[in-house]
């Protein structure tokens, strides 16, 4: 797999050097290379920083698997945000190839330690597992296991942080398989846990045995297993069981021992359960350890002394060599205790003695031409002196007013005096890019020829671009606004009907909006849907609640009708929900009235008056009587509305009777 450090490769010419990804990252060097992919140190041009582009090899483009792999890389690392992982900054396709933009960690693998120092003392190795393991942890509690962790996937950076890289193996942990499409085991064999070989399966313990291993051989400084054929590695995983670092190193602190035989423990059930209880149980160790024996050297059973941490053997100041080397000679330069190792000497070989017959002849001649070479000298050196001081390097020159001219412009006028440059960038609010902003010294002040001029020239104005915030949770956002060396403005709230509570609905500037040094980024954050009050409007003009409640953002749906004694025609008859609250473009439903229900009018003609009246008002109507000529009869002569006819109910019919 790839490391990420600033060990060069000795390929030193590479396609890709010069080459700018995505518009962005500028290739600037080769730095290592892994199974998968080539690693360069490259320049982010608009966030000028430096990071490592990991760069898919090109017949790997074609593997639709080994593209799969590298695109979860990105995806899996860039969730991880931990100070002991390696972050992931961008991810693309450029030029036919997939890239990665990461991190850049100066510094060397552990590998590098283990090969350079050898076995390290127990808190050497102790503390350098601690931060291991709190990524690994870190990456369990989200539910994603290494599955490749070994001394070539640990970074030191030069300031001494611990960094833990290569996520390509990642899976989630349901998903319990740690082989390929084609059946072919993923990971380091020398690393790999006996159930993954076994049995094809991988949890948070698989991680655990791994990181145990790691431990083993930073105590002893070899391998737990060692074999030229992976097969054979893989065999001793599943039949034999990693051995105990006593067996390695007799007197190691028993607490060491059994926290690395649980570690590595063949049944992952007798295993810690994760990479966070295994941190726990290794700080508990260091605790129970003397500082005599977290710092004394752990000898081999083959007698070699570790060279690590408090154990490193200290180097002899005597001038004598270790084996391969030149013997040096130690001389003290008024720095305290410190000296300067300067390779030794060999006694000067005498000069053969000179013939009888030539020597007093030579000194005779020597002496005669004597004053005249000291008068050739004396003129030379009163030439070369009148010359420095006049047109070499002595010269003492003005330096011509260069501030406010471009870089180009700024030389040739240094060089028509003859004056040399440096130049500084800096970034500058008033100076256009590419000008130069002053010079050290100063204008008109005089400077030596040999000593060149300092040019501070514009890169422009300080501008960071605001991130794309939308859509992601609050804290996310503040966090991201801060990594982009900006400031997080006025925080406001607002309903949305898309966006989640809590999230950003959109920032003020925009996105990739360019802004000075801790500018202000002003956020509108969902509160979610908006509520809606609405009231029961039953009994009440349907037209009139339909709009009211559209008013409102809701969706009425009034294509019900029902005939209603009690409700007049067009009222609401029902109402569902009937009151309360709902969200904008939540439905609601009215039935409708569409009055009383219609009723045939019986045909009274020609009937007594008090037979018609009661068999109209057994029809549901109400009955008016108009007496014709006195009414005399009492027999019904007409009706209104006419027999046969159809009319709401409770209508009123009126008779004539004669």
């Amino acid at each position: 797999m790839t490391t990420y450090t600033s060990s060069v490769s000795p390929d030193a010419e590479d396609e890709l050097i010069g080459t700018v990804f995505d518009g962005r990252y500028r290739v600037l060097e080769h730095l290592a290379d892994g199974g998968m992919a080539r690693v360069y140190l490259a320049m982010d041009l608009r966030l000028d920083r430096e990071v490592a582009l990991k760069v898919l090899r090109p017949h790997l483009g074609q593997d639709d698997e080994f593209v799969r792999r590298f695109e979860r890389e990105a995806r899996v690392a860039a969730r991880l945000q931990h100070p002991h992982i390696v972050s992931v900054f961008d991810q693309g396709r450029e030029h036919g190839r997939l890239y990665i933009a990461m991190e850049y960690v100066p510094g060397r693998t552990l590998r590098e330690v283990l090969e350079t120092e050898g076995a390290l003392t127990p808190r050497a190795a102790l503390d350098l597992m601690a931060p291991v393991l709190q990524a690994l942890g870190h990456a369990h509690r989200l539910g994603d296991i290494h599955r490749d962790i070994k001394p070539e996937n640990v970074l030191i950076r030069d300031d001494g942080v611990v960094k833990v890289t290569d996520f390509g193996l990642t899976r989630a942990v349901s998903s319990q398989t740690v082989t390929s499409a084609s059946g072919i085991l993923l990971g380091t064999v020398a690393y790999v846990s006996p159930e993954q070989v076994g049995r094809g399966v991988a949890d948070e313990r698989s991680d655990v045995y791994a990181a145990g291993l790691v431990l083993f051989e930073l105590l002893t400084g070899e391998k737990a297993f060692a074999g030229d054929v992976p097969l054979n590695v893989a065999f001793q995983h599943v039949h034999q069981g990693a051995p105990l670092v006593s067996s390695v190193v007799p007197g190691v602190p028993e607490p060491l021992d059994e926290l690395v035989a649980d570690a590595t423990a063949m049944d992952p059930d007798e295993r810690p359960k994760d990479a966070l209880d295994f941190r726990d149980r290794l700080r508990a160790t260091k605790a129970a350890l003397s500082d005599q024996q977290l710092d004394r050297r752990l000898v081999t059973s083959g007698g070699a002394a570790g060279t690590g941490g408090g154990g490193l053997a200290p180097t002899p100041h005597d001038g004598t060599a270790r084996p391969g080397q030149a013997a040096t000679t130690a001389y003290p330069i008024g720095r305290g205790d410190r000296t300067q190792r300067l390779p030794a000497q060999p006694n000067p070989t005498p000069a053969p003695p000179k013939g009888p017959g030539k020597g007093a002849g030579t000194a005779v001649t020597t002496r005669k031409r004597w004053p005249w070479v000291l008068a050739v000298l004396a003129a030379a050196l009163l030439a070369a002196t009148v010359w420095a001081f006049t047109a070499g390097p002595l010269t003492p020159t003005p330096v011509p007013p260069v501030a406010g001219q471009t870089l180009a412009a700024a030389d040739a006028a240094l060089k028509k005096v003859g004056l040399t440059h440096r130049d500084t960038e800096e970034f500058s609010e008033t100076v256009e890019k590419g000008v130069v902003i002053d010079s050290t010294p100063k204008a008109g002040v005089t400077n030596w020829k040999f000593a060149p001029v300092t040019l501070r020239v514009s890169k422009g104005p300080e501008r960071y671009a605001v991130p794309t915030l939308a859509g992601i949770p609050l804290d996310t956002a503040k966090a991201q606004i801060i990594a982009a060396k900006l400031s997080v403005g006025t925080v406001t709230e607002a309903y949305d009907e898309k966006v989640t509570s809590g999230s950003v609905i959109s920032s003020d500037p925009g996105a990739t909006s360019p802004l000075p040094p801790n500018g202000a980024v002003n956020l509108v954050v969902s509160k979610g849907r908006q509520p809606v009050e609405f009231a029961d409007w039953t009994g009440k003009s349907a037209d009139e609640a339909s709009k009211a409640l559209a008013d409102a953002g809701l969706k009425v749906d009034a294509s019900e009708h029902q005939n209603s004694e009690s409700v007049p025609k067009g009222s609401v008859i029902s109402q569902t929900p009937p009151s309360g609250e709902l969200f904008k473009g939540d439905g609601i439903k009215l039935v409708v009235s569409d009055g009383p229900p219609l009723v045939e009018v019986p045909d009274v003609f020609g009937k007594q008056v008090g037979n018609a009246t009661d068999i109209l008002e057994k029809a549901g109507f109400k009955v008016k009587v108009e007496a014709v000529l006195g009414g005399v009869f009492g027999t019904v002569r007409s009706q209104d509305p006419a027999a046969g006819t159809s009319v709401p109910k409770g209508s009123t019919i009126t008779i004539r009777v004669v």
